[in-house]
């Protein structure tokens, strides 16, 4: 049994179904074993994908996602992941490979200082140095990644404790029975001799019934929800904001939409939380959010910081009674101290808060009637913007016609900035954890990776990649893998050979294009080289028939590209960040 046999049974009981690859000498044991042990393992073509599929995998299930990689730049091109998924709290698991425990520090083979490069981006790091400390440090990297705050941590795994002990010897020169000639060459045996010794001690004695550390996360008091009940009685003009950090617990979704419903209050969904509520339901607002903000007299933020996109809590009316609810302690004050501040799982909170029946349905039935006339007065306006003639598709247009093809099974990968962003206007998603973005840290490149994840845990869904022209570049190459491993999905690339939402205001500002402007290139063909296939449209007639290709395709295993050449639109004019 060697040390990848230990790692696949530790993944094996820790519910893991998918182990996310891209190969290497240092690492190989891992994989091979897990797919001995019936995990099935995807090598992707870039190790950030392999994580961002990891991070997919634990969003949707709740299940550390898993991804293993090798050395020195193996894990280097993971950084912007790890990154991504320690500010979106998604909980994964990064195994690293790493130079012989003997050899560190002394020039081998893609050996750097690793821990310094993960610690600061990971909620915790730990080294490996025998092979009897794999089962306990993997437990307990699992039961970190899920605790409290959930996040990504990082296991580095010397490569002579992933393979068999006698290969290691013969590796070392310690199996050698040739005698020792001079003092130091029996100095240099002995200490050889003894750290492989060392290293494999109790390998026949190691267990996998240990108790597996508890997880644990704040949570919240009767009295808290009592105190959030009463200010919500005596509110006329409530509204909650819902974000990734109420959908912590994917098991619990339908039971926090339910609650919801019963609790009737308007409510705004963003990151994981959109689809929460399905496509069409009457509590569920889409626009003007920032006017509704202003005029509310109690917001209830659950999961959700004042950050930039509250621009830092100034969004939020000011006589307003403020309620939040995070199991982070930092973002529930971030930029903003609430009336009531609840440091708990925000979607457990307001489950329980149901009991309590807190709502006046009168006031919030007007409340609400007004923030619907206004929903559809901006939706006449999307309307009438979709049909405006550009030159090339209008991005409105073709997303109103995507959106009458979409199944309820659909899941939506959101990775790109001016075309995404439209789409989030546009596009309703049908289900509870249907709907991924990057989240906070607004990466690019997440749409390939998070597609494998999601078409793996629902294989039976309809999943589409909205990636801009700019963004598909990052991991388009991974229609490579969606082909090898039989995974069909259809990516839509909004084409204006242009990185269009830094470029309208960049021209504007600057009076200059410099570094934003790019070409109509033939993106479909990457499919086709891979055995996919895909079509270049520019016209809605020529997009709608792609799009019955791609879906026609799916159960032939096809992944698909439409390379849609869409026209420039002043529609998401100022929204840059900063």
């Amino acid at each position: 049994m060697n040390g990848g046999t230990i790692i696949a049974k530790v993944l094996q009981q820790q519910g893991v179904k998918f182990l996310f690859t891209l190969c290497g000498g240092h690492i190989s044991p891992i994989f091979v074993e897990a797919k001995r042990a019936g995990i099935r393992v995807i090598d992707t073509r870039h190790e950030v994908n392999a994580v961002f599929a990891a991070d997919a995998v634990a969003r949707i299930t709740g299940v550390p996602g898993v991804a293993a990689v090798t050395a020195g730049p193996g894990l280097t091109n993971t950084i912007t992941a790890i990154k991504n998924a320690q500010m979106a709290q998604v909980p994964l698991v990064l195994l690293g490979g790493a130079a012989a425990t003997i050899l560190k520090g002394r020039g081998s083979l893609q050996d750097i200082n690793q821990m310094a490069l993960m610690k600061p981006n990971v909620k915790w790091a730990a080294t490996i140095k025998r092979i009897t400390d794999i089962v306990p440090t993997l437990q307990k990297a699992f039961a970190i990644a899920k605790t409290g705050i959930p996040g990504p941590v990082f296991v580095e795994c010397p490569i002579d404790l992933l393979y068999n002990e006698e290969l290691v010897r013969e590796w070392y020169g310690a199996k050698n029975d040739a005698p020792a000639r001079t003092l130091q060459e029996k100095a240099v045996k002995w200490y050889v001799n003894r750290h492989v010794s060392g290293i494999f001690k109790g390998k026949d004695s190691i267990r996998f019934d240990v108790p597996v550390p508890p997880i644990s996360y704040p949570k919240h008091t009767g009295s808290q929800v009592a105190g959030m009940s009463q200010k919500i009685a005596a509110a006329n003009r409530p509204l909650m904001l819902i974000g990734s950090g109420a959908i912590m617990n994917p098991q619990q979704t339908i039971a926090l939409a339910n609650a919801i419903e019963q609790l009737g209050i308007p409510v705004y969904l963003s990151g994981m939380a959109r689809g929460l509520l399905g496509k069409d339901n009457p509590l569920q607002l889409r626009h003007n959010r920032k006017e509704a903000l202003r005029e509310a007299d109690l917001i209830l933020l659950a999961g959700v910081p004042c950050d930039f996109r509250l621009d830092y809590g100034r969004h939020l009316n000011s006589s307003a009674v403020h309620i939040a609810i995070n199991r982070s302690a930092e973002d529930l004050t971030k930029n903003k101290k609430p009336d009531l501040a609840i440091l708990a799982d925000p979607g457990e909170c307001l489950i329980d808060l149901v009991q309590l029946n807190p709502v006046k349905p009168d006031a919030v039935k007007n409340w609400l009637a007004s923030l619907h006339t206004r929903d559809a007065g901006r939706e006449t306006d999307i309307y009438q913007r979709a049909q405006q003639e550009v030159e090339g598709i209008n991005p409105l247009q073709l997303f109103k016609h995507l959106e009458t093809q979409l199944p309820d099974d659909s899941i939506l990968i959101a990775d790109g900035g001016d075309f995404v962003g439209t789409a989030a206007y546009t596009l309703r998603p049908r289900k509870p954890l249907s709907w991924l973005d990057p989240g906070a840290f607004g990466t690019l490149g997440v749409g390939a990776g998070f597609a494998l994840g999601a078409k793996l845990c629902f294989p039976q869904a309809e999943v589409y990649i909205i990636w801009g022209d700019g963004s598909c570049a990052y991991s388009i190459m991974e229609y490579d893998t969606f082909a090898r491993h039989n995974l069909p999905v259809i990516s839509i690339i909004g084409n204006d050979a242009s990185w269009a939402q830094i470029a309208r205001d960049q021209i504007e500002i600057l009076k200059d294009d410099c570094a934003t402007t790019l070409a109509h290139s033939d993106y479909e063909m990457v499919a086709h080289a891979f055995g996919g296939r895909g079509r270049r449209v520019q016209t809605m007639p020529e997009f709608a028939a792609a799009l019955q290709e791609a879906k026609e395709g799916l159960n032939k295993g096809i992944p698909y590209v439409i390379n849609a050449i869409i026209g420039k639109t002043d529609f998401r004019k100022g929204s840059i960040s900063m």
